[in-house]
């Protein structure tokens, strides 16, 4: 079974709480979700492998230590997944963006894959897929098999907020995919969103309705 980190991090907490209300306009939101998603990279991050090399300071040489060459490649789930990029490209620059469009057939109601743009070698590539809101799941694990389809081996999931239902069903469908997410909530309500939440994220952080 894969492995959920709830980050509780007194300033992801802190801004977190901002970008839940209601009354935060949308470039405040905006800026809040980039500066959290900075802040989760950090600790995504953390278990990256370190090598040593030798540098010289301005005072004697020394050994030191350098990612090992790890290759990251970032995959928004469009759109609202867009919102979180920069954030973590400001710690990891070097990291390729992938694209997903999914939208929800009236009629089934399952995700429907419309757009897929990767880098060509995400089968050597850490991906994490990236969506604000981890609700009912089937997005997340739409857009993991997705990319599991294309060879992808090694994947990690980072959402803002999460539902219980949405952990279970990637859980449950992609066990090998570790979720990293700032809060998880009560439920979904009737209309799918998560309770308490932060509303529709896509359209928060584009002024949109």
């Amino acid at each position: 079974m894969s492995k959920v980190y709830v980050f509780d991090h007194p300033l992801i907490q802190h801004k977190l709480t901002y970008i839940r209300d209601k009354n935060t306009g949308t470039k405040e939101f905006r800026e809040l979700v980039d500066e959290v998603a900075a802040l989760m990279a950090y600790e995504i991050t953390r278990d990256m492998p370190l090598e040593e090399v030798s540098v010289e300071t301005p005072v004697a040489p020394c050994t030191s230590q350098v990612i090992s060459g790890k290759k990251v490649g970032l995959i928004p789930i469009l759109r609202a997944g867009l919102g979180m990029v920069d954030g973590i490209l400001k710690l990891i620059p070097a990291a390729k963006v992938g694209h997903i469009g999914l939208y929800r057939d009236p009629e089934t109601l399952q995700p429907v894959e419309y757009y897929v743009k990767l880098p060509s070698d995400i089968e050597e590539r850490e991906l994490i897929v990236i969506d604000p809101m981890l609700a009912t799941g089937g997005s997340a694990v739409a857009a993991i098999q997705a990319l599991k389809n294309r060879g992808a081996r090694q994947i990690k999931l980072m959402a803002l907020i999460a539902a219980p239902e949405g952990i279970e069903k990637v859980q449950a469908e992609h066990s090998d995919v570790d979720i990293f997410v700032a809060a998880v909530d009560q439920q979904l309500n009737d209309h799918g969103y998560i309770v308490p939440g932060l509303g529709d994220a896509g359209d928060r952080l584009f002024g949109t309705k």
